[in-house]
């Protein structure tokens, strides 16, 4: 019997994707071969002896149907024994005996990865195309929802919905404060639908580990047996919120390979990977360690061709897929950063601006009210008219949140209530922005 949810309009996912990782039953369904199973149990055992069927299935993911044929055979060639708790002889347990400790070494020392059984490339390649972002339909009422109770100037909604429904690139700039790091890291939300991601996928012989708790939420109430049911989707797949990855000034060009831990002798996804089906923020553009158009050029290939390229130690050359939603965001000048053969491949460029004073005394009463400060019209007229014109009148989304904590910090140091008041307002001012004319 095949696995499916129930699809929910708010999803917007392609349920067929459940199709493809329905639970294996054989261990022909895994597409793992009996040497690579074998390997794994005994990788795990020399890890913690002495565990149950039930117990290895958790920690291999494999349905114990698949793994008892394999541990029986490991236990005629005597690399595993087994013990029972009680004389009735259930509540088996099962051990390394000397032998099978030496090929566990062995095994390691080749390939350390000791987690849940990995997956095909090819079969993760066909799930990632079935859970595509360009699948993800977002309309002008998506983005009008979920900027709700966000003050977004109408020009920069009826740009960013376009660009997200695309699912192509798309190059964020303006100047710092403009809001573009806050609001980019929020159209992650408009890709409807979580997506499944496996625990690590299979290269040849090679282990790559590709879930990653800093990246990939599962889905709550999605927890299975894996020894017990007879149904249900693959346990090597974890139903999560579609990832959000986000670097920045930390950016380095290794970061976009694959890592290789020499004293675990293991290999880690690089951060575009895990942000397979979800969203890539480089946010910072021009700001890394590195050469900026190192890191652009980094990513022509992979944006035209959907797929990117990476290697092994041994020097073996792969695809990937690379489908996410790319996001490059930036306060200094595009043209300067990159030149126009790059960003013609880049289908939408959204320049964010300083705010008109309409949109910028709503974001302020909004803020004035999630702080619980006390506005004061006097004072917000004696702002905009004689503490902005000093400043060239440029208001900017991140000020009223920056002043306003700024104020309240003034209160309560002088065991005041947060309120304004033209003192308040103005020791703000002078603490917030730089004013070199006193600097002696």
């Amino acid at each position: 019997m095949e696995a499916e949810l129930i699809p929910s309009e708010d999803w917007g996912v392609d349920y067929l994707a459940t199709r493809m990782i329905s639970r294996p039953h054989t261990l022909e369904d895994t597409g793992l071969d009996h040497f690579f199973v074998a390997d794994l149990l005994l990788k795990h055992l020399n890890l913690v002896s002495n565990q149950t069927l039930h117990q290895l299935s958790r920690h291999t993911a494999l349905p114990g149907a698949i793994l008892e044929p394999v541990i029986n055979l490991l236990r005629q060639e005597a690399k595993v024994e087994s013990r029972t708790e009680n004389l009735s002889g259930k509540g088996l347990r099962y051990a390394l005996t000397d032998r099978g400790r030496a090929v566990a070494l062995d095994a390691l020392s080749r390939d350390g990865y000791c987690g849940p059984a990995p997956v095909l490339l090819s079969d993760y390649e066909a799930l990632v195309r079935r859970q595509s972002v360009s699948k993800c339909v977002v309309t002008e009422e998506d983005i009008h929802r979920l900027f709700s109770n966000t003050v977004v100037e109408e020009r920069l909604l009826a740009q960013l919905g376009p660009a997200v429904h695309s699912g192509r690139a798309i190059f964020i700039y303006g100047p710092a404060g403009s809001g573009k790091s806050y609001i980019s890291r929020q159209l992650v939300r408009l890709l409807a639908g979580p997506v499944y991601v496996p625990y690590a996928i299979l290269v040849g012989d090679t282990v790559i580990s590709l879930f990653d708790p800093e990246f990939h939420h599962p889905v709550h109430g999605e927890e299975q047996d894996p020894v017990h049911l007879t149904s249900g989707h693959d346990p090597r797949y974890v139903l999560c919120h579609r990832p959000e990855v986000t670097t920045g000034g930390e950016l380095t060009l290794d970061m976009l390979d694959l890592k290789f831990d020499e004293q675990r002798k293991q290999y880690q996804a690089p951060i575009q990977l895990k942000a397979s089906n979800g969203m890539l923020l480089i946010d910072d553009l021009g700001r890394q360690r590195v050469s900026h158009m190192d890191l652009l050029n980094r990513w022509i290939v992979p944006m035209e061709e959907k797929r990117d390229f990476l290697n092994l130690r041994a020097g073996q050359h792969f695809a990937v897929p690379f489908d996410m939603l790319l996001i490059f965001s930036t306060n200094l000048n595009p043209l300067e950063l990159a030149d126009e053969a790059f960003l013609r491949r880049i289908g939408h460029k959204i320049g964010f601006k300083t705010l008109e004073p309409e949109s910028y005394l709503r974001l302020w009463q909004q803020v004035c009210q999630e702080m619980a400060i006390e506005n004061d019209p006097e004072v917000t007229r004696i702002m905009m008219t004689e503490l902005y014109p000093k400043q060239d009148n440029v208001l900017l989304p991140c000020h009223p949140r920056d002043l306003l904590g700024l104020v309240s910090d003034y209160c309560r140091y002088r065991g005041l209530p947060a309120r304004l008041s033209r003192e308040s307002i103005r020791w703000a001012w002078q603490n917030y922005f730089v004013h070199m004319d006193n600097v002696g």
